[in-house]
């Protein structure tokens, strides 16, 4: 791995065999989209962008100053990876920034991008680590006189940031600033005789491996695609007390699963994107089903029923245990999701990021956009992360820690995934109260407007408006929980609609064209196992609901159960502060009342919450790739039952008879 060959287009040797073309994605963002948000996701767009993206650089002026002052004495107290503060802050505010177009942010970012790329040196240094410390993977910081650093994952997220930058903007110095760091990285250890690895901390400071395949991506240097690979190739370095990296490639394609690699920190998953990367670059099919396999295996064993991943920061293979949910991991899930769903254009990837997004993200937010938190469990309460991770505060930046600059990227990134295409046509992933208006490669633009409760309730009225009459294929999302779909065309059912796929219509659309869609949305469950034995979480469409002491007058561990038999729950409006998105209204069978509300809003108000609850008669399903939520339909599950004690009964007169 890492040889050039003598061909003009492809161009390296990856494992065996000469690779000679490029691979393209099934689905990609459409890059000149508009977008007009309503509803609670504008709302909460708003608020992150006025109270948090806007305010943040002169609010904690050291995200910057960092890097001005890293040569003088006395040196700052800084954590491993402070470099990686303005990176962070840069790629969440591009990214919202694509939803918005909000002037007010454009302003904030195009100084805030001015002052980073000021801040790097001639030899193409952007971090904050002085001379004799840069990335050697030690300096004096808050973990001794000699600690770890993070230095190239603090370089990794500078230069994404930069690049989303410069894609959005068109920016030549901000393309020019991500190039001089990657010289920097060729020459200290693709010329040199420096291993990146050997930095330690290699499930972060490995992450640049991304970073450099977008770059060649752009610029076809193909000194950093060499770079690439040998970080691929360093994957699997064995040391004298064991592995040095997290073996991505070989133990996915052992089929290992994730939580057994030697690095199962969450952090891992950005240099797994970068496997994602190579493979487009290389047609390497060792590398997509490398890919492909570790995302299942999060789904499988390390996804929670809100949608976030890891329990304590890392993978365990358990998607019951408790331990921290922490922001950063769902972030960098997401992340790579919308990679999963570029390479294989499967629906239910997509339904993972609507999950992810409508219960995690929305519950690491609070309302005001103000702040996130660092942990957002499936049973507890909400903190702040300037609270629970208060250590990272320092002087010139009390907010900033890892979490309160990364959270915003969680509501940008539906701007890949919302609308997309598969080269010539559109993909619609997204659904709630919004306008989007996309091009076609023919130059026709197309208007896409939806008139919905979605998702408190599953009818969509969708109106098609191409700027003129046109032929193209319209791939609407079917999610694998909604058992009974409906679509029409202007008043004509279409067909063979089916859960876990798309529902494609190509016509000759022309202005006015209606499409009507109806999902879903009565209530699924997942019994739950290990830790959550005994307890069941319950779906109403891709809403986790969960229990809330502000609607209900029992406290949680008086919360009476509720028998799958009989439920039947009913949409409720809350007339106090901060409603939640949906309230649903359940009535046990002692007549008692339970209000349940959707996991994103559940603990606004600082009280207890709760998404595993008891729930007799809930009937169990197997993990599969067309239902990666274990759940069955609440009623279907009751007549299986009855349907099996039927049969027992039939069995056992039979015998005694």
């Amino acid at each position: 791995m890492g040889r050039l060959s003598d061909r003009p287009e492809a161009l390296y040797h990856v494992g065996t065999g000469w690779i000679c073309t490029m691979a393209e994605p099934r689905f990609n963002r459409i890059h000149d989209v508009t977008f007009r948000f309503s509803g609670w996701f504008d709302e909460y767009l708003r608020a992150v962008t006025e109270h948090w993206l806007k305010v943040a650089p002169r609010s904690n002026p050291a995200m910057l100053d960092m890097f001005r002052d890293r040569d003088r004495r006395p040196l700052r107290d800084l954590l491993p990876w402070s470099g990686e503060f303005a990176g962070k802050y840069l790629t969440s505010a591009v990214q919202v920034y694509r939803l918005t177009r909000d002037k007010g942010l454009r302003a904030v970012l195009d100084e805030f991008v001015s002052q980073l790329i000021a801040c790097q040196d001639n030899d193409g240094y952007l971090g904050p680590w002085p001379k004799g410390s840069r990335l050697t993977g030690k300096a004096p910081n808050v973990f001794g006189a000699d600690g770890p650093t993070w230095d190239a994952w603090g370089h990794y997220h500078v230069m994404l940031g930069l690049l989303l930058w410069h894609e959005e903007t068109g920016d030549r110095k901000a393309l020019t600033c991500v190039k001089k760091i990657a010289g920097l990285f060729c020459r200290k250890f693709l010329d040199g005789n420096a291993r990146l690895v050997d930095t330690g901390t290699t499930e972060m400071n490995l992450a640049v491996i991304h970073a450099l395949s977008l770059l060649y991506r752009k610029t076809r240097t193909e000194r950093y695609l060499a770079l690439a690979l040998r970080i691929a190739d360093e994957f699997a370095t064995e040391g004298p007390d064991g592995p040095l990296a997290g073996d991505y490639i070989r133990t996915a394609l052992d089929g290992k699963e994730f939580y057994q690699t030697p690095r199962p920190r969450w952090e891992s998953l950005h240099p797994i994107m970068g496997i994602a990367e190579l493979y487009w670059l290389t047609s390497d099919e060792k590398l997509r089903r490398a890919f492909e396999h570790i995302w299942w295996s999060i789904v499988k064993l390390d996804r929670h029923n809100n949608g976030g991943f890891s329990s304590g920061e890392r993978a365990q293979g358990n998607p019951y245990r408790p331990g921290a949910i922490e922001t950063c991991c769902t972030i960098a899930w997401i992340a790579m999701s919308v990679e999963m769903l570029r390479l294989t254009g499967d629906s239910v990837v997509a339904d993972e990021l609507e999950l992810s997004t409508l219960n995690s993200v929305v519950g690491l937010h609070s309302r005001s956009g103000r702040w996130v938190t660092y942990d957002t469990p499936m049973n507890g309460v909400r903190r702040a992360s300037a609270h629970s991770i208060v250590f990272q505060a320092r002087e010139g930046s009390p907010e900033l820690n890892c979490c309160s600059v990364n959270g915003a990227r969680g509501f940008g990134m539906i701007s890949d995934w919302a609308l997309m295409t598969d080269g010539a046509n559109l993909v619609l992933n997204y659904y709630g109260p919004s306008e989007m208006t996309a091009p076609l490669p023919t130059g026709v633009t197309v208007r896409l407007e939806q008139d919905t409760e979605y998702p408190r309730k599953g009818s969509i009225t969708l109106r098609v408006s191409p700027s003129r009459k046109t032929t193209f294929g319209l791939h609407l999302r079917i999610p694998h929980w909604s058992a009974q779909s409906r679509v029409s065309v202007n008043g004509h059912v279409v067909e063979g609609v089916a859960p876990a796929r798309y529902c494609v219509i190509e016509r000759a659309w022309k202005r006015g064209d209606v499409v009507e869609l109806r999902l879903d949305m009565s209530e699924h469950l997942w019994r739950g196992e290990k830790q959550c034995r005994g307890k069941v979480s319950v779906y109403r469409g891709p809403l986790l609901l969960a229990y809330d002491r502000r609607f209900n007058d029992m406290d949680p561990d008086d919360v009476p159960a509720l028998d799958a038999a009989a439920l039947d729950g009913r949409l409720v409006k809350w007339n106090g502060p901060m409603p939640p998105m949906v309230l649903v209204k359940y009535v046990t069978g002692n007549g008692a009342t339970l209000r349940l509300c959707d996991f994103g809003s559940a603990g606004d108000g600082g009280s207890p919450y709760r998404s595993w609850l008891r729930i007799a008669n809930a009937g169990k399903a197997r993990f599969g790739h067309s239902n990666p939520l274990r759940s069955t339909r609440a009623k279907q599950s009751t007549r299986a039952k009855q349907s099996t004690h039927a049969k027992r009964s039939t069995r056992a007169k039979s015998r005694n008879s």
